[in-house]
């Protein structure tokens, strides 16, 4: 019991710290709330001083809440002046760039990292309103920022939130100019958060320049210009945001590239923080998209496309013959674009990630195409090749394409949308579908199937005992074959790959959200052009290889 009653005080001890330091009196007030109910509110208290939130490549991210691990703006203000002084210390002159989603608490935060910029003596530009990523990782190009942050938590649920940081040019180099950062820029961003002081300390200037709306009509206007003019436009889209940012910026695009509006989920149409149709803002979660699918089978669309909430991802759905809609993997979108791309004469490199299918390895080795396989993340896909040839298309299994590098170097939901429209219009005038061109492909490069298992806790150490177990019994055959490679990428990366025959099995912890995924593939060869014979047999397979390997995860 005393050791008890020492924790608690000491904790106690750090609440008050944290209370007297902190700028936000609502945040202030929500600790001293927890403060007042203990010894009830010890175990909410502690989780809240379990640790500062972990800045890493992928900024942060986690719940909004007083204290130190959460999303407020105490952490806010702290890391924007971390980053400002690295920007500082590093020699960059630029601005930097804020953007954010609609998101509770995004656009605060936006503008005090404004504050804390212009108050360190660095200019501070403000997107005009909320506004999908890709136009922020646009604008750090356009604008020759020093850096961009982007307060988004993208498709996480809602009540969390997050501050991703992109490079300039100055930093970030050639290939990561307008990206998102990589070590060792993390860690260095990271150690100057840490060694802000007080925060009453830290000064605060203006809230920044707005900017005008002619950005975002660049923006729009460059997109539109990804694709190449006269070509066929006849096509019925059904879209959903989400209840995010994209659907003012897609809409816009789609003007201007020639397409009909495409018709909008009601629900769905405008920003809400608390996104009330989904469980999940993400429309890999089973039900997401079952809205959309339901205006798309009303109107009679040809395509139904999805973005998350601040459109960096991009969601395809296609009629099947019994009349229901099915989402597209990633890994179909993203090989459909590819070779769309080309097919279109687009010369350079196509790149993807460890997780993704093999199947993009096997058209650019039978076309003699560049080609890269990075580490997970669109940070590693825009360096792919190390610049030895341009990256002209890259994508990830999880939604993310990025057809237009010189355009955005990240991820973009609203340039994929429009490819992928080009796309289904030119085989519209034809007579096909994008079904029909998945077969094809099927036929000559064989039935690639991709799969996940994947795990959502409520404890992180499920995960990492689960990862002790598949490194401590490595499974010796998947689906009756044997295996006949195994490669771990620590201390690189938490990452278990298991190859046989024609199987192949990608085991990681999320880097965004608290799941175990693992990223299965069969590859069945299509013969006599029996492409449902194929996927038939493809579609036991896979079955039976998520079997084994939840039973070799202990999940």
């Amino acid at each position: 019991m005393a050791a008890k009653s020492l924790e608690t005080d000491t904790l106690r001890e750090l609440a008050e710290r944290w209370i007297a330091d902190d700028p936000d009196p609502v945040s202030r007030a929500e600790l001293q709330a927890v403060l007042d109910r203990l010894p009830a509110g010890a175990d909410d208290l502690a989780d809240r001083f379990a640790g500062p939130l972990t800045f890493g490549t992928a900024g942060l991210r986690g719940p909004l809440r007083a204290g130190p691990n959460g999303m407020n703006l105490a952490v806010v203000t702290q890391a924007a002046a971390g980053l400002v002084r690295w920007l500082a210390d590093g020699g960059a002159t630029g601005p930097l760039v804020i953007g954010y989603d609609a998101r509770h608490g995004s656009h605060a935060f936006a503008e005090q990292t404004a504050r804390v910029a212009t108050g360190a003596g660095r200019p501070a530009l403000l997107l005009p309103g909320p506004l999908p990523t890709p136009v922020l990782a646009y604008a750090v190009r356009r604008l020759d920022a020093a850096a961009g942050v982007m307060v988004t938590a993208s498709h996480n649920p809602p009540q969390d939130n997050g501050y991703k940081v992109y490079l300039g040019a100055e930093l970030g180099g050639e290939l990561g100019a307008g990206a998102q950062i990589v070590p060792p820029a993390d860690a260095g961003i990271s150690a100057a958060i840490a060694a802000v002081g007080p925060l009453r300390d830290v000064p605060l200037g203006p809230p920044g320049e707005v900017l005008g709306t002619d950005l975002v009509s660049a923006y729009v206007a460059d997109a539109a210009a990804v694709l190449p003019a006269g070509g066929p436009r006849d096509l019925s889209v059904a879209y959903t945001p989400m209840h995010g940012v994209g659907a003012a910026v897609l809409g816009a695009a789609f003007a201007a590239a020639g397409f009909e509006m495409p018709g909008v989920v009601p629900e769905q149409a405008q920003p809400d923080p608390d996104f009330p149709t989904v469980a999940f803002p993400n429309p890999e979660e089973p039900g997401a998209i079952d809205l959309l699918a339901g205006l798309a089978a009303r109107t009679g669309a040809d395509i139904a496309i999805a973005n998350d909430p601040d459109a960096d991802r991009c969601a395809v759905a296609v009629p099947e013959p019994d009349g229901t809609w099915r989402m597209l993997r990633g890994d179909e979108v993203g090989t459909l674009l590819a070779d769309h791309l080309m097919r279109r004469g687009v010369a350079g490199l196509y790149a993807t990630t460890i997780v993704s299918s093999s199947m993009l390895r096997a058209m650019c080795e039978a076309r003699g195409v560049p080609y890269d396989e990075t580490l997970t993340g669109f940070k590693w896909i825009v360096r792919g090749g190390g610049g030895r040839e341009p990256l002209v298309f890259g994508y990830e299994e999880a939604l993310g394409y990025c057809v237009a590098p010189e355009h955005v170097r990240d991820k973009d939901g609203i340039t994929a949308a429009l490819t992928v429209a080009e796309l289904a219009a030119e085989l519209k005038a034809q007579g096909r579908t994008l079904r029909d061109r998945l077969d094809e492909l099927a036929t000559e490069f064989g039935l690639h199937v991709t799969d996940q298992h994947s795990v959502r806790v409520d404890d992180l150490s499920e995960i990492t005992a689960a990862m002790a177990r598949i490194r401590a019994a490595v499974p010796v055959t998947l689906v009756g074959a044997p295996v006949t490679e195994v490669r771990d990428l620590l201390p690189t990366a938490d990452v278990v790959i298991l190859h046989s025959g024609a199987a192949r099995v990608v085991i990681r912890p999320s880097g965004t959200e608290p799941k175990l995924k693992a990223y299965l593939e069969v590859v069945e060869p299509v013969t006599d052009g029996d492409v449902a014979a194929a996927r038939l047999r493809a579609g036991e397979a896979v079955a039976a290889l998520r079997t084994e390997i939840a039973a070799a995860l202990g999940m």
